[in-house]
């Protein structure tokens, strides 16, 4: 029963997307003002960057298939170094592959609550200025459409546990040390009174602010597509194997 709930919640388009970009300020008039052209050509950049289309995958392709013979490649990731706001891993440092590692910590935390309060509360502390809201972020959503199905209200259940691993990720690309747009093809497994696995794919804007990576304002990206990792279709979608440093 589950399984086919959350294929229906993927067929419907439920999957986690948190979306922005944020361009630094920098202070003094005279600066700002030949900045000005600059400033809007990298979010131009971002924009096109962000837009342009990912492959795409049928829903069948989500769920558990035959594992690749063939390489992937690997994208090695750093460790996390600090404990975060709402309990996230963080530390990583301004690399894409930071901003990569920073995404995964983030929907990781965020969908293991089972909960509406633990989703809220994570976007509520890394999304930047402008960015998606504890009321409109897609990971919100994701969780209400998941509790719903399974007729559990939003405070989850004792008998609902979600694990969720980040097997496979790809970087899009970067506007300069600040912005990336980053994904990660999450592993779900979902067990309420049976168990059920899924792919569910996230790609998102990740902006520097201050000392780490968060989920900022702007348009959201093209989707990218939610393919069983390790896969002879994950591959060619362009997935790469995740690996910690």
């Amino acid at each position: 029963m589950v399984a086919a709930l959350v294929a229906l919640a993927v067929l419907a388009g439920v999957v986690l997307a948190v979306v922005g970009a944020l361009t630094e300020e920098e202070s003094g008039s005279a600066h700002a003002a030949r900045q000005g052209d600059s400033l809007s050509t990298d979010t131009s950049s971002q924009d096109a960057l962000a837009a342009t289309p990912m492959p795409t995958a049928d829903p069948d392709d989500a769920l558990p298939g035959p594992v690749s013979r063939q390489a992937a490649g690997v994208i090695e990731l750093p460790r996390t170094t600090a404990d975060g706001p709402a309990d996230v891993p963080t530390g990583f440092p301004r690399t894409s592959e930071g901003a990569l590692a920073q995404l995964a910590a983030i929907d990781v935390t965020a969908m293991q609550t089972g909960s509406m309060d633990g989703v809220r509360r994570v976007i509520a502390e890394w999304a930047a200025p402008g960015g998606p809201t504890p009321e409109s972020w897609s990971g919100v959503a994701g969780m209400a459409s998941l509790l719903s199905a399974a007729g559990l209200s939003g405070a989850g259940s004792p008998q609902l546990a979600i694990v969720v691993r980040p097997a496979m990720g790809l970087i899009k690309g970067t506007v300069g040390p600040q912005f990336a747009v980053v994904c990660v093809n999450l592993e779900f497994t979902v067990t309420v009174e049976q168990t059920s696995r899924i792919a569910i794919a996230d790609c998102q804007r990740m902006a520097w602010v201050g000392d780490r990576w968060m989920i900022g304002a702007g348009p959201e990206p093209a989707p990218a597509p939610s393919v069983w990792p390790g896969t002879d279709t994950a591959i060619a979608a362009g997935w790469r194997d995740l690996r910690h440093a």
